[in-house]
């Protein structure tokens, strides 16, 4: 079963049979299972990402809304209705097999994509940039059994697909099917004032925050205890990571932040900024415990790469254009950069 982010609290939790999320923010043993499968159903998803469909198989799709179906590939067997009534009527007509060699293939490559991304959540060295993965991964721990969290598009919502667990009572919120950014502390807010007495973590990336920062006085207004976790890595980086992709020199994408966990204190918040891997577990801790809205400004690595699942040639030629073209125009600190940010994921490989 490989599942879309939408779907991760509800198909992630307790089940033996996942094997995680693909398309561009999800990673390879998604990708592998749905690669050699001998017929895709999706129930119930409008799965956006073509290139990570599967080639030269049949595909069913349900879904209740029947517009919906063959929007993304080619569909053999359309079935409009709810998936559940739809599988009730479609087990009885399935004959069990007794061959579990690509379940056992794929869950063995889920639990190897599983390790590496896990590895990958270590604290950086003194006072380098903190990796992202490694503060989601501390949210995650910290974060109450029946937390809610919201995730801005972008890279806040890699991490938090990536690190996020769902045991079947927390809940993740975003915007999914519009893609919009600054969503998180809005999303935030709505959750808040619906779930008083649960645990509300917006992870919000830098670009998101400041574009809704004055949503800051509605948490201070209300008396909501959101608790903001800023993703600072001073720029767009989800908008970098595409133009590297296509083999674009990255521009107007940096962003000159101001001090965020010094206008929430200004606005009545808990404030507090965090510069050293040492310093996350307390900082988080003393925040989720704080009795109203806390904000904390993590400074985290600015040139991580969030890889896809799947590197197509078109992404590879065109990263290898941009590393050219970012030399030839006097930009080469930004690959050494780079390279160094990244070293321990080719490490892990």
């Amino acid at each position: 079963m490989v599942h879309a982010f939408r779907g991760k609290e509800f198909v992630e939790y307790d089940n033996p049979y996942d094997v995680g999320m693909t398309g561009l923010i999800g990673f390879s043993s998604g990708y592998r299972a749905m690669e050699h499968c001998d017929a895709l159903v999706m129930l119930g998803t409008d799965f956006p990402y073509r290139p990570f469909f599967p080639e030269g198989v049949p595909v069913v799709q349900v879904d209740v809304r029947g517009e919906q179906i063959g929007r993304r590939v080619p569909v053999q067997v359309p079935l409009v209705g709810t998936v559940k009534d739809t599988v009730d009527a479609l087990l009885p007509l399935i004959n069990a097999k007794t061959d579990a060699g690509h379940l056992d293939r794929m869950t063995a490559h889920y639990r190897r994509t599983r390790a590496r991304l896990d590895n990958l959540a270590r604290p950086g060295r003194g006072a380098a940039p903190l990796h992202p993965q490694f503060v989601a991964a501390t949210i995650d721990k910290l974060a109450a059994p029946d937390a809610i969290f919201t995730a801005d598009v972008g890279t806040p919502c890699i991490w938090a697909a990536r690190y996020l667990h769902m045991n079947g009572t927390r809940r993740l919120i975003g915007s999914f099917n519009h893609g919009t950014m600054a969503n998180a502390l809005p999303h935030a807010i709505g959750a808040q004032a619906s779930q008083p007495g649960r645990q509300v973590i917006a992870l919000a990336g830098d670009g998101g925050l400041a574009m809704l920062l004055g949503e800051l006085l509605t948490l201070r207004q209300r008396q909501l205890p959101v608790k903001v976790v800023v993703f600072n890595n001073a720029s767009l980086s989800f908008v970098e990571l595409e133009m590297k992709a296509a083999g674009i020199v990255t521009y107007a994408t940096d962003l000159v932040n101001p001090d965020f966990a010094g206008i929430a204190r200004a606005a009545g918040l808990f404030g507090a900024q965090v510069d050293k891997a040492g310093e996350l577990q307390d900082v988080l801790r003393a925040a989720f415990a704080h009795d109203g809205p806390a904000l904390v400004d993590v400074r985290t690595a600015g040139q991580e790469l969030s890889l896809p699942p799947k590197l197509t040639y078109g992404q590879i030629k065109g990263f290898t254009l941009y590393a050219t073209r970012t030399i030839l125009s006097g930009q080469g600190s930004e690959l050494i950069e780079l390279t160094r940010t990244n070293l321990r994921q080719l490490e892990t490989e």
